[in-house]
């Protein structure tokens, strides 16, 4: 079956996608014409070189480098006309792809040098996706879209960031997230955003377990309330491998609450907390049943779509069909949109274009 299986085929069958960053996902095309309009230099102005130098710069293995690379897509998404923009942009391509659901997380803390207000900014962006989703639904694609607000957590506004996703819970924001460097900047210094977010009802996800490791996972989990962990690749290592993989307390705590992974495996690769995909973890907690999803985080950075990382997943774990609808469904589960709404999706979207398949 898995021979079968082509690749304009993933693209046509619905996704659910929970870790995208909104800066990592730009149109080169894009930043050439935004850069131009704010005077910004970039590596090259031809957009299919300065796509490949993205890709490059990533998977340089310099950390410098590759902080560079969110430099310029951050520089040019500094006014409202080119967060609208580029959020507009983002649904439609995400749509193209199949995605019938993402969540898509920016800082808001880092849009601010042309002196917009938080509230601008996430007003802006919110506005993009709305025009975005409209415009797929008029070239006969369909995808809703919700935001999740990240905090910098090297920063010291995650209380402030914290209030903002709340104001705008209603206008399309539906979670809050911590990301930036781990160690050193644990997610209990962010204690007070939790709580305030815990007294609110509303949902959040944590950047952990990417880079530093079981502590931090255990410190987003059990003190700050982690409804998701972003990435969470490191929970392998309470893992004992072996024809009868045996868990150990925080991994068994971990699925046993069917907290989801997060995971994101070209990033996962690129960033070295997987030495390549075929080494992945992916398959190890697939088959124990981890709340595994498939995410894209960085679309630019890492030159990928969600079908690309689908794909990867055929070609190296000989995935077919019905592993697909079940990381697709375990994303639409771990949502953080309202129930009946990820049922919705869950019966009437992506059940029965699987169905189809495995018939």
């Amino acid at each position: 079956m898995v021979a079968t299986i082509r690749y304009e085929d993933i693209v046509k069958v619905p996704k659910a996608l929970l870790h995208d960053h909104l800066d990592g996902g730009l149109r080169p095309a894009t930043i050439v014409e935004l850069a131009a309009e704010v005077g910004h230099e970039l590596p090259t102005t031809d957009p299919e070189a300065l796509g490949r130098w993205f890709v490059d710069a990533a998977d340089s293995g310099s950390l410098e480098r590759y902080l560079e690379t969110f430099a310029h897509t951050v520089a040019v998404m500094q006014t409202a006309p080119a967060l609208r923009r580029v959020a507009r942009e983002c649904a439609l391509d995400l749509a193209a792809d199949g995605v019938v659901y993402a969540e898509v997380r920016f800082a808001p803390e880092q849009h601010l040098e042309h002196d917009l207000s938080l509230d601008e900014v996430v007003e802006a962006v919110l506005a993009g996706f709305a025009e975005g989703t409209a415009q797929a639904v008029e070239a006969g694609l369909s995808i809703r879209v919700g935001t999740l607000l990240t905090a910098m957590r090297h920063a010291a506004r995650s209380q402030e960031i914290a209030e903002l996703a709340v104001r705008h819970r209603d206008s399309g924001v539906v979670g809050f997230d911590i990301a930036g460097a781990e160690a050193g900047f644990p997610p209990t210094r962010h204690l007070d955003a939790f709580e305030y977010l815990q007294r609110e009802d509303f949902h959040f996800t944590i950047h952990a377990g990417e880079a530093f490791g079981l502590p931090s996972i255990w410190q987003a989990i059990q003190w700050c309330g982690a409804d998701r962990l972003g990435h969470g690749v490191r929970i392998v290592d309470d893992i004992t491998p072996g024809s009868a993989p045996v868990l150990g307390r925080l991994a068994a705590y971990v699925r046993d609450k069917r907290i989801p992974l997060e995971l994101c495996p070209s990033s996962n690769v690129q960033t070295g907390a997987v030495d390549s995909i075929a080494d992945h973890p992916i398959g190890l907690l697939r088959d124990l049943r981890f709340r595994v999803t498939v995410n894209t985080d960085n679309r630019l950075m890492s030159g990928t779509s969600m079908s690309r990382e689908m794909a990867l997943l055929v070609e190296t774990f000989g995935y077919g069909w019905r592993e697909m609808q079940w990381f697709t469904i375990n994303a639409m589960k771990s949502a953080f949109i309202p129930f009946d709404e990820r049922l919705r999706i869950i019966d009437e979207v992506i059940k029965p274009a699987y169905a189809k398949l495995l018939a």
